[in-house]
């Protein structure tokens, strides 16, 4: 039997690269869409016009300000989806990105407060101090799993608990918050100093955080281990069959321990621009949720960086723009948390959807191949 045409082979094989790109957005855009009417229905049913509310939100997103506001949230949603998706790559379920970057981010900001040294060197040392911070509380998980077995779920759950104790016990007066005299519900650290501010670009519609570049960083670097070092070939072989791993030489222990201590590290990254480059301290009503949120983008950019920082984007748009929901028009600021947990909802299913669709596609690519090839050897037996 002849072999194929080389041009034909390339237009199959372009056919199927452009499907599966069509199929990888089908389910994200899908998925923005049911929550979208899904939202829109609610709106409606409390009496409120749903067109009103995407006018206000469109509209806050086309000002100056509300494009600067966006990517900073934007920058640390990034960050929090991508300690969370390391994770996911290795099939390691680190819910304990929350108490992770809150543990961190106290410790960068005690550190950032007591010492003063040259921005070019204040700024790595409050970066790296976050990072070992988190990284170090993440590996407890590591090693409660490879050495006594407990599901990384469970153990990075009771970890966020610990955290808030931890944070609780540190965050007092003569501790890492500054002694004051007479009562205060308002406990602190002292801000941290001046060199540990992180530069901004100015915009008309406010500071643009320079954070943003750090995370696109991470974004690189993500994808650059996971895809061209034999430590992300390690990690995705693991996390898709330990066994397998195993059998081809790869310390899956190892690789457990190293894959959270980098997750932690990496969520140790997500309190520092607010830190950084808003508050520039740490108190009782600092971020509060990243963690959860950033489970929530990672799913939806599929733990991909190009999909997290759509997702990321997403995500942001929708938290920015809906504050401005209950200030005009009165609506309520709950439909947001609403349409958030719809998409991810949203995003459960038409993955599913796309991936059965995706499934049946290729049944049938396979079952016309093979036909082909049957009538065509059965031409060239009956010429013959």
């Amino acid at each position: 039997m002849t072999s194929p045409n080389p041009a034909a082979k390339r237009s199959l094989a372009q056919r199927i690269s452009g499907e599966r790109i069509v199929l990888a957005l089908a389910a994200p855009v899908l998925a923005v869409v049911l929550s979208v009417a899904i939202c829109s229905v609610l709106l409606a049913t409390s009496g409120k016009n749903p067109f009103d509310a995407w006018n206000v939100m469109i509209t806050f997103a086309t000002k100056s300000d509300g494009q600067v506001l966006i990517l900073n949230r934007t920058t640390t949603y990034y960050l929090a989806a991508a300690a969370a998706a390391f994770g996911f790559r290795m099939n390691l379920f680190n819910i304990g990105v929350e108490g992770q970057y809150k543990v961190a981010a106290l410790f960068a900001a005690f550190v950032g407060a007591q010492v003063d040294l040259p921005s070019f060197i204040q700024i790595p040392l409050l970066l790296i101090t976050a990072m070992l911070v988190g990284g170090l509380y993440a590996s407890i998980a590591g090693l409660l799993k490879v050495y006594r077995g407990v599901s990384e779920v469970i153990s990075t759950i009771m970890l966020n608990s610990i955290a808030l104790a931890i944070v609780g016990l540190l965050l007092v007066p003569g501790v890492f918050a500054p002694k004051v005299s007479g009562t205060t519900n308002s406990i602190q650290t002292d801000p941290v100093s001046q060199s540990s501010h992180f530069f901004s670009i100015g915009f008309p519609g406010g500071q643009l955080w320079g954070f943003i570049f750090i995370a696109a960083l991470v974004g690189v670097v993500f994808q650059l281990v996971l895809t061209r070092t034999r430590f992300g070939f390690d990690l995705r072989a693991t996390g898709r069959s330990e066994s397998a791993a195993t059998a081809s030489g790869v310390n899956v222990k190892r690789m457990v321990i190293i894959s959270m201590a980098v997750s932690g590290a990496i969520a140790g990254l997500i309190g520092l621009p607010e830190l950084l480059q808003n508050s520039f301290y740490y108190g009782q009503t600092f971020q509060q949720n990243l963690g959860f949120l950033g489970i929530s983008i990672a799913l939806l950019g599929r733990n991909s960086p190009i999909g997290m920082a759509f997702a990321a984007l997403l995500f942001a748009f929708l938290d920015t723009t809906g504050a401005q929901l209950p200030l005009q028009g009165g609506f309520p600021s709950e439909i947001v948390t609403v349409m958030q947990g719809t998409i991810v909802i949203c995003v459960v299913v038409a993955y599913e959807l796309v991936r059965r669709y995706g499934l049946k596609r290729q049944q049938k690519r396979v079952g016309a191949q093979l036909a082909a090839q049957a009538a065509a050897t059965e031409k060239k037996e009956v010429s013959a």
